[in-house]
């Protein structure tokens, strides 16, 4: 039988990264976070369609797989998710949102183990090699402020005009040395 959705991946990377002291070199406890990144053909590059399901298929079978593997490259148990999308230039924002919003939560937070709190999310249009800022916060606390964070990835050859990199990340710690306060807060 012919898979009725072939998966049109390029490439999938692991970004993992241990921060063991802030930017002044003050040291913390390590902090691990990950990212698993998938480059995908994008169907709709240089056109408009209103029926984005397609993308939310491919999401929908991609995610346990990126989300299992994330988590597994933690050094502790997952406390902090995000999710974002890097669209090509003949793409659209809307096509990263088909990617990462209806169907990416779930496995997300099945590979966490719960997540009460909504998962932070970016969707950008952007050319091969441009960063791609992956918002965190805490998986079950929404105002969590030291688990406000954010992963920055990029890939030198992605997107191609014609492709999306999305990604889901996880952390095992929020930023170092936090000093916001809890919230919420009111002026």
């Amino acid at each position: 039988m012919t898979d009725p959705l072939p998966l049109p991946i390029r490439k999938r990377l692991l970004w993992r990264e241990t921060v063991v002291a802030d930017a002044h070199g003050e040291p913390c406890a390590p902090i691990t976070r990950v990212a698993s990144l998938a480059v995908v053909a994008n169907p709709f590059a240089g056109r408009f369609e209103a029926d984005l399901s397609a993308l939310f298929e491919l999401a929908r079978r991609l995610g346990p797989e990126m989300a299992q593997e994330a988590v597994a490259a933690l050094a502790g148990p997952p406390v902090s998710y995000g999710k974002a999308a890097l669209v090509g230039v003949a793409g659209d924002m809307e096509h990263g949102g088909a990617l990462i919003h209806p169907r990416l939560g779930a496995a997300m937070r099945a590979a966490a183990g719960g997540g009460a709190a909504l998962i932070p999310s970016n969707a950008k249009i952007g050319a091969a090699g441009a960063t791609l800022d992956i918002p965190l916060g805490h998986k079950d606390e929404a105002w969590s402020f030291a688990h406000f964070d954010t992963l920055t990835v990029s890939v030198a050859d992605a997107p191609l005009p014609g492709e999306i990199l999305f990604a889901v990340a996880f952390a095992d710690g929020g930023r170092p040395h936090p000093r916001v306060g809890t919230g919420p807060m009111t002026d």
